[in-house]
């Protein structure tokens, strides 16, 4: 065993000598692939920018271009040093099926993504969900095999295309306005009217809050503990968030306001002696 690893560590030496001034080459090749990659990808950004071109197509194509180079610059690099292209198609074709389930999952995510771009159902800068694993977030890039979401939380999720295609995935900025759907709980001794009234003019006070779009405000149901009541209003997609926070909290200082009680669940804990005295 050791004849042979040392056998095969003197025809590579060897090789690496003979090839030396090859190998040098094709690493500058590389490096220079890499470097002419970026400020391809870079150039191209400043025009698109400038043309306005739609961001999510300009995130599609620049990822494109890029990883259209390194593949290039790859294939440059090999053929440089001696190893035909030919002979590395021969050897893959080979290993068809093995090389084919590996690349099952890039390969379906490569399509993801140009479905995606083609279909439209989000561009980048749309708050969605993924129905599947409840992950949501507004549209940070789509690239060719990934889609990166910016969570509430500031955090970056990355997504396979592939699973953004094959499941639902729900457009919450996909129109240029949402509804603002709130229930809140009051005391069985409330005044309804008085609470509906107070409900009201949170909401109007508000200037988020779209006047030229029906406004409701009901009985929602009756809870163990309180009375629910529902709201549905029209916001503009970019303010729901800020708007949902306002409201709930301007709705709170209101009803403490007007003496209306906000019931929360109590444990009423009874002393068993003095039960048993009773």
């Amino acid at each position: 065993m050791d004849d042979y690893f040392k056998e095969q560590s003197d025809k590579f030496l060897n090789w690496a000598g003979e090839k030396a001034v090859e190998v040098l080459l094709a690493i500058i090749i590389f490096f220079i692939g890499i470097k002419a990659a970026k400020l391809i990808v870079k150039l191209l950004k400043r025009i698109f920018d400038r043309k306005n071109v739609e961001k999510t197509v300009a995130h599609f194509t620049l990822s494109l271009v890029r990883w259209t180079i390194y593949v290039i610059t790859f294939i440059v690099s090999i053929s440089v040093v001696g190893i035909q292209v030919t002979s590395l198609v021969t050897l893959l074709g080979s290993a068809g099926i093995t090389v084919g389930f590996a690349l099952q999952g890039s390969l379906g995510n490569l399509a993801g993504g140009i479905l995606i771009l083609l279909v439209k159902p989000f561009k980048v800068g749309d708050y969605i969900l993924e129905n599947n694993s409840k992950t949501e977030g507004t549209v940070d890039s789509i690239d060719i095999f990934y889609t990166k979401l910016r969570t509430i939380e500031d955090k970056i999720v990355v997504i396979p295309n592939g699973t953004l295609t094959n499941n639902s995935v729900i457009n919450f900025t996909a129109l240029d306005k949402r509804i603002l759907l709130l229930n809140v709980g009051v005391a069985y001794d409330s005044d309804l009217d008085k609470v509906r009234e107070t409900i009201k003019r949170v909401l109007d006070e508000d200037s988020r809050i779209m006047s030229s779009e029906k406004m409701v405000i009901y009985v929602d149901s009756y809870d163990s503990s309180a009375i629910k009541f529902g709201l549905r209003a029209y916001v503009s997609s970019e303010d729901y968030w800020p708007c949902r926070w306002d409201v709930l909290e301007n709705i709170k200082k209101a009803f403490d306001k007007e003496g209306i009680v906000i019931p929360f669940a109590q444990v009423v804990v009874h002393d068993a002696d003095k039960m048993r005295l009773n």
